[in-house]
């Protein structure tokens, strides 16, 4: 009596066990029909235990990837070895809400699942559990810091105030570019500009307003180009643009609308309104520069011509 009486115990202890675990467990036999769902699958389903046992998990849950769970459990009937499968490979088996405060943002509760072999008496695999664990958290929190690393490398390569490439990151671009033209040969040629008199505008109107102007002219520039051009903030108030599959006339066409379009527009500025002008100077890539630098010098050299033909122009070196 005393032994059948500690057996009742041990079961009871199990089953309450079984209730209050925060771990979904879900009890299969071979034809997916529900055997065991424990008190977290019916907290988080809305599902109790008396209304899904017996019923086939696909019809209970038909969001539930029917060919890819069948083929999960197959193999683990068959080699009678658990299975495993993270959040970042799917995101969940069981779609339910997120109900967590701290985790609110995410929609929907990300699990990890653990998928074992149960055998019976004879050794033959017989029904398998499912083990479903929320890893909101950890997800939530994985995501938000590859988010914040994506926006960090983003910040590493962009210029603050223009939101164009930054220097280094340009440069590097500049020398990828001079070494596709070494190896294929196709057209291709670079640009530099810069703001005329930009240090009177910094002087009369002050450095937030040349700002304005500098924000101004990236914007102009952006919106000339091609998603297949790269522009860059190379200096204060020098700028450069990587014109892939394009001849000098083609550059040429494209910088005399930045030209233009700058020349034409003025900055409402909080202090005044700006009119002002940029200078160009392109350079298209022959088999003359030894290194990018080269190039670059090239480039450089067409922009000083434009500064001293009287600015507000474009050269081709």
């Amino acid at each position: 009596m005393a032994i059948e009486e500690s057996e009742a115990n041990s079961f009871h202890w199990l089953m309450d066990m079984l209730e209050s675990v925060e771990v979904g467990l879900v009890v299969l036999d071979l034809d997916f029909r529900v055997e065991v769902w424990n008190g977290f699958m019916e907290n988080h389903s809305g599902i109790t235990a008396s209304r899904i046992q017996g019923k086939v998990l696909f019809d209970a849950f038909p969001d539930i990837p029917k060919a890819w769970l069948t083929r999960k459990v197959d193999a683990v009937a068959l080699l009678n070895t658990k299975a495993f499968t993270s959040w970042e490979q799917r995101p969940y088996l069981f779609q339910f809400r997120n109900t967590r405060p701290i985790t609110g943002t995410e929609e929907y509760m990300f699990q990890n699942l653990t998928i074992s072999p149960l055998s019976g008496t004879n050794g033959e695999v017989e029904k398998v559990c499912l083990m479903v664990y929320d890893v909101t958290d950890i997800a939530s929190s994985k995501m938000a810091l590859e988010r914040a690393n994506e926006q960090l490398a983003k910040l590493s390569m962009t210029d603050r105030l223009t939101g164009l490439l930054n220097r280094g990151t340009w440069e590097n671009l500049v020398d990828a570019e001079f070494e596709r033209f070494r190896r294929y040969g196709h057209t291709t040629s670079l640009v530099m500009f810069d703001i005329d008199h930009f240090k009177p505008v910094n002087d009369t109107h002050g450095h937030l307003a040349g700002d304005e102007v500098i924000k101004h002219t990236a914007s102009v520039t952006r919106n000339a180009i091609r998603q297949s051009d790269s522009a860059g903030r190379y200096g204060g108030e020098e700028f450069g643009i990587i014109l892939p599959e394009t001849d000098a006339e083609g550059a040429r066409i494209i910088c005399e609308r930045i030209r233009e379009s700058i020349e034409q527009s003025v900055v409402e500025t909080s202090v005044a309104p700006i009119r002002y002008t940029i200078s160009i100077g392109i350079a298209q890539l022959t088999e003359e520069p030894e290194n990018y630098m080269q190039w670059m010098q090239k480039a450089d050299e067409a922009l000083y011509a434009a500064k001293e033909g009287g600015r507000n122009r474009v050269v081709v070196g």
